[in-house]
């Protein structure tokens, strides 16, 4: 869900920030460090990409703070930030790794609560299922899989989607429109078993 405008105690402690103050900047990076990691980790796929991201992320905050007029959202600003950051991080890599069981997106294994014990089946089904989705996700331009991590995977509406990237709204409608579509084609055997003539067992 998206956040309200900021309360008094973000707003007084932003303004203490953007004067200097770097334990007032400590406590907004504590409440905003969670959600920006979760950007991060979705947009990359790696642990350790995603948090020297937020680390880049926060520098930069801390850096540009002064700028910052309040216009849109502490949040949205952030957000925009990582995202940047996250699509740099992209743009360096020498080669796009396959999804695997040690992508942190897979979750882990959940026990059954019928017999008190992880299912080994259905948690290699779920692996191969996420895995299969990170490969999808990760197939996708920068600027489609941005909208799918923002609006699909974090919950945000279109209008503050649109802001922290900088486009119109009905551009993010249309990339989320193509990436469900091109997922679609990518995944057909596992989200629709019976699509091409076979039935669905």
């Amino acid at each position: 869900m998206a956040e309200e405008a900021p309360d008094v105690s973000e707003r007084a402690l932003l303004e203490a920030a953007q004067e200097g103050d770097r334990r007032a900047f400590g406590k907004l990076v504590r409440m905003h460090q969670r959600r920006v990691h979760a950007c991060a980790l979705k947009m990359l796929g790696d642990r350790g990409e995603a948090e020297d991201a937020v680390q880049e992320t926060f520098v930069r905050a801390w850096r540009a703070l002064g700028r910052f007029d309040g216009r849109s959202k502490l949040s949205t600003w952030l957000y925009r930030i990582c995202v940047n950051v996250s699509l740099n991080v992209i743009r360096r890599r020498k080669r796009v790794s396959a999804a695997d069981v040690d992508d942190p997106r897979i979750p882990e294994p959940e026990a059954d609560p019928t017999q008190g014990v992880t299912d080994p089946e259905r948690h290699a089904e779920t692996v191969q299922l996420y895995g299969r989705l990170g490969e999808a996700l990760d197939a996708l331009s920068p600027s489609l899989r941005t909208a799918v991590v923002l609006v699909l995977l974090e919950g945000m509406p279109h209008k503050e989607a649109a802001t922290v990237l900088g486009i119109p709204e009905g551009t993010v409608a249309w990339r989320i429109h193509e990436a469900r579509r091109r997922m679609r084609i990518m995944l057909h055997d596992v989200i629709d078993p019976a699509e091409g003539g076979r039935e669905a067992s």
